[in-house]
């Protein structure tokens, strides 16, 4: 048999860079046994991430029920409140801090979940499972269609696919230093748990993230549309985008800072003002600006909202400093800077606008992971997608090549060598995921708070949904009261760091309320002040004190062996 040659070696497994300005998408047709491959490994993921929610369900103690997540309780039942109020209303009211106020606030997500839900007869806790399956498999089907536009081969393809869908940090290694020189102190948490750039964290316990991740659609009508000449194509993102805008208004900064990088670029290139690319970002700029605009004037106009946007400094969590995105990112991250460095940055004659595209995405994310704002990490979200591009081109343009001139003595690589060095890769890049994949049944097989309540506090939240009114006010520890809104549309005095007025203030009233500290004056004042109509004590408040206090301000109205609820007696409303 003749062996191949270096040339039909290099074109077969993609190695040939492309000199053309023009995009190759309509010269790509993605075979149908490629979208099985795509619809199987999303399947495959889903039923792996699907274990621990079974493991919940399964494993709980009879006397505690699974609240159906398992990571991020304090946000996802911040949605899960959302979702109830948009089950009946256009609007929601932030039931999540005691404080009344206006059904003002709307989320397009959490409002279709909601009546589909409703149509459905399903509750949050089955309709978040059909998020994380619908928005996982459309998700990874609109990647797949993307990397289409950027290799014409299948090896690239898949290797890019799966760096996307399983490339984590290093996060393992902090791990490995917790049990080995750090005395047990985990190093920089956050660079392990951040689930914004990993896919498959984001499919196992955030799948908002993943159904966010879906603007890159935008990107590939914006390429499909410049290939072609023809300004519908930014129509139609500039729809998708609006569509997006309405369920992550922030998104829209990534869109409009990639679309502008990439017109930036060509315009460098070509050293003319690339019109097709100006009118495209005006025009989907013109018709998706609304979600921003509107979230702008609600936490501009809103006293509320106001506040509750200054304390989304609250968790603390900010993008990692620059020396530390290897940790978060990882190998894919470090391939694809040695890629865009390899490729020279700043030559841009010859380079295609699929390059161009990809380069001006990656190096404009490490402007948007800074902006000066609270939330400024959620602009990771979607980054893996460059990062596995680049990642991808160098791995095969440069990284397999020169393992086969070192250690096969070969001018170009076999087939057989660039699969196992790409598994490798991909593998490697997966570690941090194996651990937090497991991290998840560790954590759920303690059956405490905040994946488990007891079953006592059900029944209470069940009691308060049935007789409180949707304008009362519970006052409760956090462990229980950020279950409230969704669990019974009341009030909580004290549920989320950030949807919570004041939060850190409440927080502290609430273990001095329970904990006796409070003189008679100071327990009325503050039963006035927010107008608290039911105390709950149960095992979270034994934890902070006892029910003197609350049984000196109010009379049982629930009871069972673990918990009860308190109606406020001596508050003037």
């Amino acid at each position: 048999m003749r062996s191949k040659s270096g040339e039909y070696m290099q074109a077969e497994l993609g190695y040939t860079p492309t000199k053309s300005k023009e995009s190759i998408a309509d010269a790509v047709v993605v075979a149908r046994g490629e979208w099985l491959f795509v619809v199987a490994m999303a399947l495959a993921v889903l039923v792996v991430t699907t274990l621990p929610y079974l493991y919940g369900y399964w494993s709980a103690p009879p006397n505690k029920q699974f609240m159906g997540i398992v990571h991020n309780v304090p946000d996802h039942m911040q949605y899960f409140s959302w979702f109830r109020e948009f089950g009946d209303a256009n609007l929601a009211a932030n039931k999540l801090t005691p404080e009344p106020n206006a059904p003002v606030f709307f989320n397009l997500l959490w409002w279709s979940l909601a009546r589909i839900g409703g149509w459905l007869g399903v509750g949050y806790a089955g309709m978040y499972q059909v998020l994380r399956w619908g928005a996982t498999i459309l998700f990874l089907l609109l990647a797949y269609r993307m990397l289409s536009w950027f290799f014409v081969d299948r090896p690239r393809r898949t290797t890019a696919f799966l760096l996307l869908l399983f490339g984590a940090g290093l996060g393992w290694v902090l791990i490995a230093m917790k049990y080995t020189v750090t005395n047990g102190e985990l190093l920089w948490p956050l660079d392990v748990y951040v689930a914004e750039p990993n896919t498959f964290f984001s499919i196992l316990g955030s799948p908002h993230f993943v159904a966010a991740a879906l603007y890159i659609f935008v990107f590939d009508l914006v390429l499909r549309g410049h290939a072609k000449g023809q300004l519908r194509y930014a129509v139609y993102a500039g729809l998708f985008a609006l569509f997006m805008g309405w369920q992550h208004a922030y998104d829209l900064l990534i869109v409009y800072g990639v679309v502008g990088a990439y017109a930036l670029l060509v315009w460098l290139r070509d050293r003319k003002l690339p019109l097709y690319l100006v009118w495209s970002g005006l025009i989907i700029g013109a018709i998706s600006v609304w979600p921003a605009l509107y979230s702008v004037l609600l936490t501009s106009l809103d006293p509320l909202w106001e506040r509750v946007l200054a304390q989304f400094a609250n968790a603390g969590v900010y993008t990692p400093p620059l020396y530390r995105l290897p940790v978060l990112l990882g190998l894919p991250f470090l391939l694809a800077l040695y890629t865009v460095m390899r490729q020279n940055p700043f030559r841009l004659q010859d380079v295609s606008n699929n390059d161009l595209f990809v380069r001006g995405w990656f190096w404009i994310s490490f402007v948007l992971i800074y902006l000066p704002v609270d939330y400024q990490i959620h602009m990771l979200n979607g980054w893996q997608m460059p990062i596995a591009i680049l990642a991808t081109q160098g791995l095969f343009a440069f990284v397999i090549p020169a393992l086969a001139r070192r250690f096969a003595q070969q001018p170009s690589p076999t087939r057989r060598l660039a699969v196992v060095v790409a598994a490798l890769v991909i593998g490697f890049s997966s570690l941090t995921n194996l651990y937090l994949f497991g991290w998840r049944f560790l954590d759920l097989s303690r059956h405490d708070y905040p994946f488990y309540l007891y079953q006592d506090e059900v029944s209470a939240l069940h009691w308060l949904e049935a007789n409180a009114s949707h304008n009362d006010v519970v006052l409760s520890s956090l462990e229980l009261g950020q279950y409230v809104p969704a669990e019974s549309g009341a009030h909580a005095f004290l549920a989320h760091w950030a949807q919570t007025v004041d939060f850190y203030t409440k927080r502290d009233a609430v273990a001095r309320f329970f904990s006796n500290q409070l003189t008679v004056e100071e327990q009325n004042h503050l039963l006035d002040e927010f107008s608290i109509d039911y105390i709950v004590f149960g095992p979270a408040e034994q934890s902070l004190g006892s029910e003197t206090t609350a049984a000196a301000v109010g009379e049982v109205v629930f009871s069972s062996s673990a918990v009860r609820i308190y109606r406020v007696l001596v508050n003037q409303h």
